[in-house]
């Protein structure tokens, strides 16, 4: 059974900082793409960063000021997110794609959220 584990979301005032961290556990051999969502109230989930070996994506919206990196050896995921916006707020979900444990191949797993709050 893989679990993602996010941590360090909270409330930050506009142009702050915040460094999210998401560590997947289980009986991994290897995860090909780790990444972060996000989903506003009323709105769609939407991607904001993911990569793997060959390649880095940002939405247009967190380009120059959010960060994402790994850790392979510890299946781990962060994001470091800069010049937060009000509309940065959001619940940001951790997901892992075709993950490779002892029991599956190809599995997609998603974290249980941290809330993400700009505010004056």
């Amino acid at each position: 059974q893989v679990q993602l584990v996010e941590s360090g979301g909270g409330l930050v005032q506009p142009g702050g900082s915040l460094r999210l961290s998401c560590a997947a556990s289980g009986n991994i051999f290897s995860i090909y793409s780790m990444g972060w969502y996000r989903q506003a109230p009323g709105k769609q989930r939407e991607l904001v960063a993911d990569m793997n070996s060959a390649s880095t994506n940002y939405a247009d919206s967190v380009k120059g000021r959010f960060t994402i990196s790994r850790d392979n050896a510890k299946n781990t995921v962060y994001l470091q997110m800069n010049s937060l916006k009000f509309e940065d707020t959001a619940v940001y979900y951790c997901n892992a794609e075709r993950v490779v444990t002892v029991e599956s191949i190809g599995g997609i797993y998603w974290g249980q959220g941290t809330q993400v709050t700009v505010s004056s």
